[in-house]
């Protein structure tokens, strides 16, 4: 099985990728296109020499390797994708060869996060309005007809897919306040039997992090596990705040499908 994780920004997404590496049956891989989509946008980002030069391959290669089966000690690949990523002329058709999962967060803490890593921060760059597109797209090829326009903002009253089976949306909240309960109930929906050792893992790098974790994972490699329940929301600036109020009816959207053990 290939499954693929869909996040955007500072939601959890590396603690979970280290998760499923612990299994020991399953291998991961840490944001595919993030080299292409640096080259495609000429976004300064932070160490984007690095990272381009870490993955000279193109889309279409990445994409082939996207449906490689797994290592022959492995059972499972794990694919952590950024959804902000998946641009114009990143190739989608190795999407109906996995599982997706869609990884969520409130857009107050995302952006608190992301804000203090990254200066002049747009809502394209925190993946909100990509990740419902993506999940609405899975959804269509479920279904054959799709009734998401990416111009519509969705409203609460806004009902989209309701006489299907959505995809697997499973909130960083939930996991954070229950990491066992809610791990088991993603494995049990994926098909994977539980195992305990996704609870933990060792602190540090590890080997199949992207290049650039000495910018982005500090807090992960000093952790053991995933960190416990979070508190009240973060007061955000004007300028953040706007972007959140923005994001937050695709987070809502998305939301109304969560697993709920």
């Amino acid at each position: 099985m290939r499954i693929a994780m869909w996040s955007g920004p500072r939601n959890l997404s590396t603690a979970l990728m280290y998760a499923f590496a612990a299994r020991g049956d399953c291998a991961v891989w840490d944001e595919p296109f993030y080299a292409c989509y640096l080259r495609a946008t000429g976004l300064a980002h932070p160490m984007a020499a690095e990272i381009m030069a870490s993955d000279p391959r193109s889309p279409h290669d990445i994409a082939t390797a996207l449906r490689a089966d797994p290592p022959k000690s492995m059972r499972y690949t794990y694919q952590k994708h950024m959804c902000q990523h998946m641009i114009d002329g990143i190739p989608r058709d190795w999407m109906a060869d996995v599982r997706h999962v869609f990884l969520i967060r409130h857009p107050d803490r995302v952006l608190a996060s992301f804000g203090a890593k990254y200066a002049d921060v747009t809502l394209d760059d925190i993946g909100f309005v990509q990740q419902a597109e993506i999940f609405e797209s899975v959804f269509q090829e479920n279904r054959a007809v799709s009734a998401y326009q990416p111009e519509i903002v969705p409203t609460s009253e806004t009902h989209f897919h309701d006489t299907k089976k959505p995809p697997l949306v499973i909130d960083s909240a939930d996991i954070r306040e229950n990491p066992a309960k809610m791990m088991h109930a993603l494995c049990q929906e994926l098909g994977l039997d539980y195992r305990p050792e996704m609870l933990n893992w060792p602190a540090g790098p590890k080997p199949y992090d992207g290049v650039w974790a000495p910018v982005w994972y500090g807090a992960v490699h000093r952790s053991t596990g995933f960190a416990g329940a979070e508190g009240a929301l973060p007061e955000l600036p004007p300028d953040l705040r706007k972007i959140s109020d923005a994001a937050m009816p695709y987070y809502a959207h998305l939301a109304r499908f969560k697993l709920r053990p």
